[in-house]
């Protein structure tokens, strides 16, 4: 049975997560989001009637918001695996569509989230195995040298046109909006992180100038769709191989760089970390979602280890340091620290979890098992 403070934390979940919330046209049902994952379960980047089925359970048990995994943008760079879905192409789209129905259909929402992943990819990969490795100086991270090409304004203009066209398909065939993937050092991370971005052109110099790409594809993207269409953007300061990797130190550095974005377009910022708990920067206990509310204004998404314990049953009542308590995730959404939840790994272990949170039936949960990363379940 239930202790009595574990009973009065899962009552407050079910009326705070419940909550529904704007972003800009678009109505989520609760504070909850399935933060994206790449799966790669879609041949010939294709989401087939299993995709289909994994994102409706969710949305059937109460996710309000769905982000999906990584989708490529229609550029023959943009990815490394036949295995991963795509965003453009008759039959891709044709998939998504069926997505997007399903998940409507169970009462949720839905948005793509469009994906170029610049130089992690490396020469000879699939879709397109004979295309380059392209970033802003054709530099991985932590390279001393370049192993890639140096984008061209060629380049970068192909690339803005993809994104735009993909959030013109996304409206196009059922969408809620689309959340352009600016973090974890792929490409549109890698213009804004001095580390990979050395152009000496107005793409490289100080923060506001190497925002500048992510700018104009947020503008591009924001010019593609109707005006309450809600575009979503994801940024973090940690890379891959890099976690302590930042782009802002103040928050006076971060709002330079996220004040071009918000002017360019931006509805949403789904802020990125590791652990959502821990503060940002020293002499304040807002974390990155929080300062980036403070600083734009505009609605954000908190995400970073939600769920991930050995056994989060008692994190969440309280016994577990390492993830911190439910409550302490409440008292922040009820302080307008920020405004969504993103749920990733245990959304994949259970995809009931949304719905025996909302219901109040924490003692139902059940400890993350990383066998769920093997299965589309």
């Amino acid at each position: 049975m239930a202790t009595p403070a574990t009973e009065t934390t899962a009552s407050r979940a079910a009326e705070i997560l419940s909550r529904p919330v704007g972003i800009n046209g678009l109505t989520v049902p609760n504070r909850i989001a399935m933060a994206p994952m790449t799966r790669m379960f879609s041949p010939g980047g294709v989401p087939g009637e299993d995709v289909v089925a994994y994102y409706g359970r969710r949305a059937a048990a109460g996710v309000g918001l769905i982000i999906t995994e990584g989708t490529y943008v229609g550029h023959e760079s943009a990815g490394q695996s036949d295995r991963v879905p795509r965003f453009h192409g008759e039959e891709q789209l044709a998939g998504w569509a069926k997505v997007a129905d399903a998940v409507h259909a169970a009462g949720g929402t839905i948005v793509p989230q469009l994906w170029h992943i610049g130089m992690v990819r490396s020469e000879g990969e699939a879709p397109y195995p004979e295309a380059p490795a392209v970033g802003p100086s054709g530099l991985r991270i932590g390279a001393v040298e370049p192993t890639g090409r140096t984008m061209t304004q060629a380049d970068l203009d192909a690339v803005i046109g993809a994104f735009a066209q993909a959030a013109a398909d996304a409206e196009r065939i059922g969408f809620d909006g689309v959340e352009v993937h600016g973090a974890h050092g792929y490409l549109v991370d890698q213009f804004l992180w001095a580390g990979t971005n050395r152009r000496t052109d107005a793409y490289g110099g100080d923060p506001v100038a190497r925002t500048k790409f992510a700018a104009e594809i947020v503008a591009a993207v924001r010019g593609a769709v109707s005006p309450g269409f809600p575009v979503l953007f994801r940024y973090s300061q940690w890379k891959q191989d890099a976690y302590d990797a930042r782009l802002a130190g103040t928050p006076e550095e971060l709002e330079a760089i996220l004040a071009p974005l918000t002017a360019a377009g931006v509805d949403a910022f789904h802020a990125s970390t590791r652990r959502y708990w821990e503060p940002e920067f020293e002499g304040s206990d807002l974390n990155l979602a929080g300062w980036t509310k403070k600083l734009t204004g505009r609605t954000t998404l908190t995400v970073g280890s939600v769920g991930l314990n050995g056994d989060f049953i008692k994190a969440f009542q309280g016994q577990g340091a390492e993830l911190g308590d439910l409550d302490n995730l409440l008292d922040r959404l009820e302080r307008d620290e920020f405004d969504l939840v993103a749920v990733g790994r245990a959304l994949l272990q259970d995809p009931l979890w949304a719905r025996k949170v909302l219901d109040g039936r924490l003692d139902e949960l059940a400890p993350y098992d990383p066998a769920a990363l093997k299965t589309l379940s």
